[in-house]
């Protein structure tokens, strides 16, 4: 599968195999034959919020930061920052464009910004990401770990974490109610 699915979803099924991931809805934000890259958008962090991220790591900001949650964006660097925002912002040299309504910057200008005027319409904060080896995201697909499916903001920037899951599989059709666990024996 040579399908580049930057911009996409990924939304795990029952048969992902790793708790870490379990009901999981991933951006992906770069994806090659290399490697893939991406944003876990429904697991927010306990007792993490945005404004005391930026108070422990001493950002400015000239507003008051929206109360959000901050997500766990998965295993890797679970002690760096990576901001998903609306393209109406982009941080030369420094911003990596998904697709054509999101991106990501991974510096500390765009936690700045976000507690600013000049912040983006929308944005969201992880901490660590989720990461992929040459031909590993693949095998995963293939052995029906994950389903492909397309964002929107509500998956990508909306608060009802615990209902992306479902709403994600509901866009495609899919009743997660009817979903099995394992698959049976003819």
């Amino acid at each position: 599968m040579d399908t580049d699915l930057t911009g996409k979803l990924l939304i795990a099924l029952p048969s992902i195999g790793d708790p870490r991931f379990s009901r999981s809805v991933i951006l992906l934000c770069a994806h090659s034959p290399d490697f893939a890259m991406g944003i876990v958008l429904n697991k927010p962090m306990e007792g993490i919020r945005l404004p005391e991220i930026l108070e422990q790591l001493d950002v400015e900001t000239e507003l008051g930061v929206p109360d959000a949650h901050v997500l766990d964006g998965g295993p890797v660097n679970m002690d760096r920052g990576f901001v998903i925002h609306t393209d109406d912002v982009i941080s030369e040299g420094a911003t990596l464009e998904i697709d054509g309504a999101f991106c990501m910057t991974a510096t500390r200008d765009m936690l700045q910004l976000i507690g600013s005027s000049a912040a983006p319409r929308k944005s969201v904060l992880a901490l660590g990401y989720s990461g992929w080896g040459a031909g590993q995201l693949e095998v995963e697909l293939a052995a029906n770990a994950w389903i492909v499916g397309e964002p929107d903001d509500d998956l990508v920037f909306g608060e009802s974490h615990d209902l992306k899951w479902r709403h994600a599989l509901g866009r495609m059709g899919i009743d997660s109610g009817r979903l099995q666990m394992d698959g049976g024996n003819a």
